[in-house]
């Protein structure tokens, strides 16, 4: 077992900010002011729900795009342009498929301006090292998922760099190719027979987080920011099967399923006990509420599935559906919206409400969601006062739009939007006339 201490900072983040202009003149805020430190001989871990501004935070410390606010340092000097000290896996592979692997691990170097004899030698070495030795001249067509993805590894570090920025590297792969890979990579961390110095890694996978990192920095969303973070103490290599581990994997899952908390910087659980937390305080309100772009029958299914069930965790519920973080935490967010239910230290508890919405007919479930997004939901609220006022009971979704576009992005707006279209239709509160872009009182409609 393996346990590596953090030395030299290597980035800081101070204060750093990122907001975009709207054609409107409307700012968007996409993420709060950041600080964070870097340092080598550490991995860390951004965790977060979709929209927190994760992989808008990876790219501001890569220098590909720049902050609105704040500085990022590089050795304690202002970064500016590219960040010659970092080198990214993406997700997606990213290979250029008219290269072979050895080319296309050659191409960072040829970058630097490596002369070809000692840029060959170099992008060999990586390609021995991570696996791919034999396949040097095979084309990316030829390999399988698991295979291009290490010819992306080889490519970022066989330029040597300082910090290992991963962009949700596995999440394209199947679920056995991604364990094997995480684990092959750690041992060439611990073992130490990469350059790098230090790794951050992008995920939404809150096992692989506490897997892998040393340091866990949770973030919220709307606009992205840290919540917490959490120093993880337990030894590599790490068993899951162990209560700290499942200790330290619930503490993540609390936070992140409260998210109108905010949790100071916490101790993780060790390797003999889960230390206490320190107590959440209140997060400043939302500027406007965020629906997350769920159907109302995936909550139905997700609150029938807790109705007889003893075990009411939220992470076991997640591994027995094989759900990660992101498909899972916004139907309970819809649930809780609604007040279909309430979660308590990682338990997922139905409400009065959420019974009866159970054991009522289409016709009793239609009305209970009609009275609670009408009493919780201030984007419904505020649709259904604007059809009431028109004469015609009809309002263009561009209005509404309007509105949205004051609070998100143009794209997330259009997504609150149809989430609020769909939640009113199947409440019969309203219907939408897709062709024509608008809202109507259906009601009003037939009395015509």
């Amino acid at each position: 077992m393996v346990v590596k201490i953090a030395t030299e900072c290597l980035i800081t983040l101070k204060g750093v900010s990122k907001a975009y202009q709207q054609p409107n003149g409307q700012k968007i805020s996409i993420l709060e002011p950041i600080n964070l430190e870097l340092r080598s001989g550490e991995i860390v871990a951004l965790l977060g729900p979709s929209g927190s501004g994760k992989s808008t935070l990876m790219r501001m410390i890569a220098g590909l795009i720049p902050p609105s606010d704040g500085q990022v340092l590089y050795h304690n000097r202002p970064l500016v342009g590219l960040n010659p000290g970092i080198a990214i896996v993406f997700q997606n592979f990213a290979l250029y498929p008219w290269l072979t692997v050895l080319e296309n691990v050659e191409l960072g170097l040829k970058a630097k301006g490596e002369l070809p004899e000692p840029r060959r030698q170099k992008a060999l070495r990586m390609i021995d090292i991570i696996g791919l030795d034999g396949f040097e001249n095979a084309y990316p067509k030829e390999l399988s998922g698991g295979m291009r993805q290490r010819v992306g590894f080889a490519r970022a570090l066989a330029v040597e760099p300082e910090l290992l920025c991963m962009d949700e590297p596995f999440s394209a792969l199947d679920v056995l190719t991604a364990e094997n890979l995480r684990f092959e990579l750690l041992d060439l961390w611990l073992e130490k027979k990469i350059p790098t110095q230090a790794v951050l890694i992008v995920t939404h996978g809150i096992e692989e987080a506490v897997i892998l990192a040393d340091r866990i920095v949770v973030l919220g969303r709307n606009p992205g920011r840290i919540r917490a973070e959490l120093t993880v103490t337990l030894p590599h290599y790490r068993d899951r099967k162990t209560a700290a581990f499942q200790a330290l994997v619930d503490q993540v899952y609390k936070i992140l399923t409260n998210p109108e908390l905010s949790c100071e910087t916490v101790a993780a659980p060790t390797q003999s006990t889960a230390t206490a937390v320190s107590q959440p305080q209140p997060a400043p309100s939302p500027k406007y509420q965020s629906l997350p772009q769920v159907r109302t029958g995936a909550i139905a299914g997700l609150l029938e599935l807790l109705e007889d069930r003893k075990e009411k965790d939220l992470y076991r519920l997640g591994q027995e559906l094989m759900l990660e973080v992101d498909d899972i935490l916004p139907i309970v967010e819809a649930a809780k919206l609604m007040e279909f239910l309430v979660i308590q230290e990682g338990d997922l508890l139905l409400t009065p409400v959420g019974i009866q919405f159970i054991a009522g007919g289409i016709d009793q479930r239609k009305q209970i969601v009609r009275t609670q997004i009408l009493t919780n939901i201030r984007l419904v609220q505020q649709v259904s006062r604007m059809l009431q006022a028109k004469r015609n009971h009809r309002i263009s979704e561009e209005l509404i739009l309007d509105i949205l576009e004051a609070h998100f992005s143009p794209q997330e707006a259009m997504r609150q939007l149809k989430t609020a279209i769909d939640w009113g239709r199947y409440a019969e509160l309203y219907s939408y006339d897709e062709p024509g872009g608008e809202i109507f009182l259906e009601s009003e409609e037939k009395d015509e």
